[in-house]
């Protein structure tokens, strides 16, 4: 049995634009002294592999993070959403934690279903751990949601909306996964 240590990190800083679908979105203005401290944190593995997925918020925290060469994957991407816009942050958390709870059905008219991002994401990341020739630390950089629900299928817990919620902007996780069917080990937990 082989150990895989997956960094997870959550993008920095969003510069929400309500016109556009969140996919589209880049960084805050403001999302580099959140990414500056992060990268100087010591957290981050310093011999990793790194894949992002391949939306603008993403790779540009994976570019603020770390020199090395970083590849994108497309099934890393957030839940597909479309432009749809929340005035109230109640209704945006109302509105995950619908997704996460009816996980087969859009919470939204649009929404990809949490089913099928949790199969997307949970597939390309199986992939990499169980790739005889990867390296033993890598280094994800990604989304809240897709991350809420890897940890979930990886660990064998439900979803987690609190962690969800505690999450920051970037934000670590860490696990431990084996290549054996065995539950992966939260060895890190979103600070938030």
């Amino acid at each position: 049995m082989t150990t895989t240590r997956l960094t997870l990190v959550r993008h920095g800083r969003s510069a929400v634009d309500p016109t556009t679908a969140p996919h589209h979105w880049d960084l805050a203005a403001d999302a580099a002294d959140g990414l500056v401290t992060l990268r100087d944190s010591g957290v981050l593995p310093s011999k990793a592999q790194w894949y992002s997925s391949p939306e603008p918020k993403a790779v540009a925290t994976a570019a603020a993070l770390t020199s090395r060469s970083v590849i994108e994957i497309d099934d890393l991407r957030e839940a597909e959403r479309p432009a749809t816009w929340f005035d109230d942050a109640a209704e945006f958390v109302a509105t995950v934690r619908r997704a996460l709870n009816v996980p087969d059905e859009p919470a939204v008219s649009g929404w990809e279903p949490a089913t099928a991002t949790r199969r997307r994401v949970v597939r390309a990341v199986r992939g990499l751990v169980d790739d005889p020739d990867r390296p033993a630390d890598i280094v994800l950089v990604g989304h809240g949601t897709a991350w809420t629900l890897l940890v979930a299928e990886l660990t064998g817990r439900a979803p987690d909306l609190a962690a969800w919620q505690r999450m920051a902007m970037p934000d670590v996780a860490v696990l431990e996964v084996s290549t054996s069917d065995a539950p992966a080990i939260l060895a890190r937990d979103w600070a938030g």
